[in-house]
């Protein structure tokens, strides 16, 4: 099953590209809505400018096994965020901007590289404020013979109209579902209108893409999965997000990973209600809303609730390609 975006034609990828560098250029590529122009070099909210940086690029096995499966997933980390969670627990990239400078020719070997380690992907992981610059690194890598299935790993904070730009492009989409609620998004992310965003762009997410499918041992092709990280004191609303879920999808068609890696980081400590990690007691609490709806659950093994899915990002940086 070869991924979507190699069926496209030399004037459909120009009209992609033109249509996701028209929304940077009066910047609308998330819900903060900068109108800024970011083809300038402009910054907003996130602080990229029209310039590729990513942290790190290798191949990861710690992500959901359909995404890692046995070869890994070949991870792409871009540095900034649209989000800014004041417990974000890749604060070094998000808020700090750890990474450098590649450029779309630079990437395209990357890719290429990583579906050479037998990577069973491409996971671009926090790639909104990037759109119209990864897509032409994604064309130079297709025209070379990149035939991986592209991830879209998000915080899940999308407006719809820069994933029409995505449509027939991104075959599995991995979003968050953060917040259950705007209050705890207000007051954790600085977006008060999370939910709303995150549910519509779920809705479109799944229209695109439509349920998880995989190979007969388990290695996703096609399809929505999404994330949830479970936070202290049921900040995170894992209830409401479960309650959304059921109420416009048929659960069957839902597969969810519910995370139990949440540690106080970056700025967390200065707010009480999240300022500690999580019992197990509330992890297995949030998996049990997902699992009493029916959908399918994805849940990590509760004796791994340590320190094992935090990454150091100024020491992982990317692998030499030969010759390097």
């Amino acid at each position: 099953m070869l991924p979507s975006y190699v069926h496209l034609s030399a004037s459909e990828w120009d009209q992609r590209i033109g249509d996701a560098l028209s929304i940077a250029g009066d910047c609308r590529l998330c819900p903060r809505d900068c109108r800024i122009d970011r083809n300038s070099g402009t910054t907003g909210f996130c602080g990229a400018t029209n310039t590729l940086v990513i942290s790190s690029i290798f191949p990861h096995h710690g992500e959901e096994p359909p995404i890692s499966g046995t070869g890994g997933s070949g991870t792409v980390f871009f540095s900034h965020c649209t989000l800014g969670c004041y417990f974000c627990q890749n604060y070094q990239i998000s808020h700090e901007g750890e990474g450098r400078s590649y450029s779309p020719e630079e990437l395209a070997e990357r890719m290429l590289w990583l579906q050479g380690q037998g990577c069973h992907n491409v996971n671009f992981v926090t790639p909104t404020h990037y759109l119209p610059w990864f897509l032409q690194a994604l064309r130079i890598a297709a025209g070379r013979g990149l035939t991986l299935p592209l991830v879209y790993n998000t915080s899940g904070y999308e407006r719809t109209e820069p994933l029409h730009v995505l449509k027939g492009i991104v075959d599995i989409y991995l979003p968050d579902m953060k917040y259950g609620t705007d209050e705890a998004a207000k007051s954790y992310s600085c977006a008060a209108d999370y939910a709303e965003n995150n549910r519509a762009a779920i809705r479109e997410m799944f229209r695109q893409v439509g349920p998880l499918r995989t190979t007969s041992d388990g290695i996703a092709l096609r399809g929505l999965l999404i994330r949830h990280l479970v936070l202290p004191n049921r900040t995170a609303g894992s209830k409401e997000i479960a309650d959304f879920l059921q109420k416009v999808f048929d659960p069957e068609d839902i597969t969810i990973g519910i995370m139990a890696q949440y540690r106080p980081l970056y700025r967390a400590s200065k707010f009480p209600a999240i300022a500690r990690k999580i019992s197990i007691e509330e992890y297995r609490e949030a998996v049990d809303y997902f699992v009493d709806a029916g959908f399918n659950v994805l849940a990590q093994d509760e004796a791994g609730l340590d320190e094992s899915f935090v990454i150091d990002f100024t020491k992982r940086k990317h692998e030499p390609l030969t010759g390097e």
